[in-house]
């Protein structure tokens, strides 16, 4: 039986956070969601909801993801899977079965849960985040032959292959700089769809003009550093 554990950042997900850590699978063995510097009651209400809280001051999606698996590394016990998964109630927690199953049945070491249209709620994706991943994932395919269609936030992969990325990105270009190590390494992926909805409350980086466009030089210069990296 495969051990899983999942990490959620969050930066003041006070009213959702509950319901995204409440509607997670009982298979999962442990809940972490990182507050990033939260301010209103996110710390309170995943308490509450059952997940172990961290806090991590430094402001950044990459920052609170790298402090949830430095309090992995720090177990007795490491899992098997690692789950990233969004606070915003905008992926449906319930699917991380569906998530994980390609690396329980068939050994894959690395599973996106693809936002495709036809599961995606209206006005769920703003057209930077929408372009954000054509262009990202258009470029992968060109320079890596890459069969990745989206950059979702919600994943899963084998915590010994995690360790081997050797994740550096402190702030919004995290997934793409999974995704593109992935490649260079070689490691087995694929996609599995999953459902969209709108979140709760306003994105930090799409609903933003100044995030958008950080997070877009973010994702393309990773892209750019790993097409020319020897």
């Amino acid at each position: 039986m495969s051990t899983i554990t999942v990490i959620i950042p969050a930066f003041n997900e006070a009213d959702s956070i509950g319901r995204v850590v409440r509607d997670i699978p009982p298979i999962v063995d442990e809940v972490i969601v990182v507050s990033n510097n939260s301010t209103d009651a996110t710390e309170r209400n995943a308490r509450k909801a059952g997940a172990t809280v961290l806090s991590e001051n430094r402001r950044g999606y990459g920052y609170a993801c790298l402090k949830g698996m430095q309090y992995v590394s720090e177990k007795v016990s490491k899992p098997d899977i690692i789950v990233f998964l969004d606070g915003d109630y905008s992926d449906y927690p319930e699917e991380l079965s569906e998530i994980i199953k390609p690396i329980i049945e068939q050994n894959i070491d690395f599973v996106i849960g693809a936002r495709v249209k036809r599961f995606r709620e209206a006005g769920s994706m703003t057209f930077p985040q929408k372009f954000g991943n054509w262009l990202a994932t258009s470029l992968m395919k060109l320079f890596f032959g890459s069969r990745f269609t989206d950059l979702g936030p919600f994943r899963a992969i084998k915590y010994g292959k995690l360790l081997e990325l050797e994740m550096q990105d402190k702030t919004y270009g995290w997934t793409v700089e999974m995704q593109l190590k992935a490649l260079k390494r070689k490691f087995t992926y694929v996609e599995v769809p999953v459902h969209y909805r709108n979140r709760i409350g306003t994105s930090k980086v799409s609903g933003t003009i100044k995030g958008a466009i950080f997070a877009g030089f973010k994702i393309l210069g990773w892209i750019f550093k790993y097409t020319f990296k020897k």
